[in-house]
Formats: structure tokens, C-alpha cells, sequence
């Protein structure tokens, strides 16, 4: 367990993170969220003692973070460094020598890592010899392979397509099985919606909500409803139950009022149109990040 309390880092008169607290379980992914410039690289940082805290502890299964940490953590930065002149499989072994694996294992690992992401035509290419996308999957099993108990991923996703987005996500998945503690940076909202449990959104160093993901949705979420008929749109629009009525192409998204039921709303509504699909909706990870953002704007 990662446990995180009261960290506050100072560049001389700069409050970069301001009195960060939290708290992720293994077999997890936590979402560290924020616009450009949050705290959120400063944070990593201090998670991976690379820089120290003015302030505050960090401490994994119960002990500081200190050098003795480094072999169980591994770290994909959002700023990718690969040599680009050397070869995939002596970037991967030298990489791997660093987390203080013997060259033998160091060599086996890294071709079963190709292997599995499906890059081991390319062992013996040089760096710059790769497209973009392939040059961060060999970033990634530099990270991965000498099997970390902890794993950063900072924007984990950039640079692929979507085919190679989906296979990365799954390897990521398999990760909480194993019982990995991870930390996911992005700005991806939809991708870290659909794989963190847990969330810190912050900005301008400082915590703006944390939690888990699905509370946060259901306290932002609203009264909404989806709906997609054919008759009058004021016969809706005009009704005391409705709040905000907004009309996309084939369908409709109203806001209703808190007291009102939205069964109850469907059942007089369909006295007024005819009614092809009814949804309630919540509001998605990305609408809820732009909201609070702006908000402590």
C-alpha cells in the first residue's frame, strides 16, 4: 500500500504541491488528474524520491520511501527518453541491469516483453528506426520489466492508436490481478474512467476532489435523462419537471428538477410523444473535470 499524507513541495517561492494527501491499495489504479502545470509531475517525483518534500511522509507497505524502493518501482515518464541510436534489446537489457537484474534475466525478460506486444521483429532495430507508437511500447516494457510491485504510468496512452491504446489498457488491467499498485496520469478522460476506481483531481498544486470514481459521479451527476422520440419538442421543453432541455441530432438530453422521479417523468411523457429509447445518465469523467477546473479557476 501506497500511502501518501500531507505532502507539500516548495520551489522557493513556489507551491508546487500544497498539502497532498492520499491513500491506494494494491491490485488498484489510482487516477492523478490536473491540467498542465497541477503538480502532478512534482507529486510523481516525490512518490519516486527523485526530488525531496518540504514537507510530508510517503510511505509504501508501511516503510519510507527511500533508495531501497528503487528495484520495486517502475516508472513510463511523460517526457519519453530512449537512445535513439542504440538497439531495442540493448536498451531493454541495460534498462533492466538498472533495476539489478543479471544480464541473462535481463535479456529474457525483455524478449518475453516483446514478445507479448508483439515488437520482437524488431530486437535488433535501432530506436530511431521505429515509428512513434512502437518506440512507446519498448518505453513501456523499459518501465515493466523487471516486474515492479509499484508502476507510475504518466500519459501511458500517447502516441498510440486506437488498436494499440486497447492492448495497452488490457496489459495495464492484467497489472491489478497481479496485485500492483499503480498511478495513472492522463488527460484521457475516457480511458481513465473506464480503468481507475479512485481519483485526485488537482490543481494548481493543491487537491480539488478525490475519491472513488463512481461516488464522485453520483454527487455531480444531477437529475439527467437521455431521450429519443418523435412529437413536439415543446411538449417536453415546456413542462415544470424540466430544468435544461438540450437537443442533439436523433436525441435529447433534459436535466429535471432533483425532486422529480424520472420513472414518474417517463410515464408522463409518453402521454405526450412517442418515446423510442429512455436512459438516465451521469455525467462522464471529462465533464466533471472541465466543471471543477473551472470552477477553482
Amino acid at each position: 500500500m501506497l500511502v501518501v499524507k500531507n505532502l507539500t513541495k516548495k520551489f522557493k517561492d513556489t507551491i508546487a504541491v500544497n498539502n497532498l494527501s492520499f491513500t491506494i491499495k494494491p491490485g488498484k489504479i489510482f487516477g492523478l488528474l490536473g491540467p498542465n502545470g497541477a503538480g502532478k509531475t512534482t507529486t510523481l517525483r516525490t512518490v519516486l524520491n527523485i526530488i525531496k518534500p518540504t514537507s510530508g511522509t510517503i510511505s509504501f507497505d508501511g516503510k519510507s520511501i527511500s533508495d531501497e524502493y528503487y528495484n520495486m518501482i517502475g516508472y513510463l515518464p511523460e517526457e519519453r527518453g530512449l537512445y535513439q541510436r542504440s538497439k531495442v534489446i540493448d536498451i531493454l537489457a541495460y534498462f533492466a541491469s538498472l533495476k539489478n537484474l543479471s544480464k541473462s534475466d535481463a535479456l529474457f525478460k525483455a524478449d518475453e516483453w516483446l514478445k507479448k506486444l508483439n515488437v520482437s521483429r524488431y530486437r535488433n532495430k535501432k530506436i530511431i528506426e521505429l515509428s512513434k507508437g512502437n518506440q512507446q511500447k519498448i518505453q513501456l516494457i523499459a518501465a515493466i520489466v523487471h516486474n515492479p510491485r509499484l508502476l507510475i504510468l504518466d500519459e501511458p496512452f500517447t502516441g498510440f492508436d486506437p488498436i494499440n491504446q486497447q492492448e495497452v489498457k488490457e496489459l495495464i488491467l492484467t497489472f491489478t490481478s497481479e496485485g500492483k499498485t499503480i498511478i495513472l496520469s492522463t488527460h484521457q478522460m475516457e480511458l481513465a474512467e473506464k480503468m481507475c476506481e479512485n481519483i485526485l483531481l488537482m490543481n494548481k498544486g493543491s487537491e480539488v476532489k478525490s475519491g472513488k470514481l463512481s461516488e464522485i459521479k453520483r454527487i455531480f451527476g444531477g437529475n439527467n435523462v437521455k431521450v429519443e422520440f418523435s412529437g413536439e419538442r415543446k411538449l417536453i421543453d415546456g413542462m415544470p419537471e424540466v430544468l435544461k432541455f438540450d437537443s442533439y441530432n436523433n436525441y435529447s438530453e433534459i436535466h429535471l428538477k432533483d425532486e422529480v422521479s424520472p420513472s414518474k417523468f417517463l410515464k408522463q411523457i409518453i402521454q405526450k410523444v412517442d418515446v423510442k429509447h429512455f436512459s438516465v445518465i451521469e455525467p462522464t469523467l471529462n465533464k466533471i473535470f472541465i466543471d471543477l477546473i473551472n470552477e477553482n479557476n
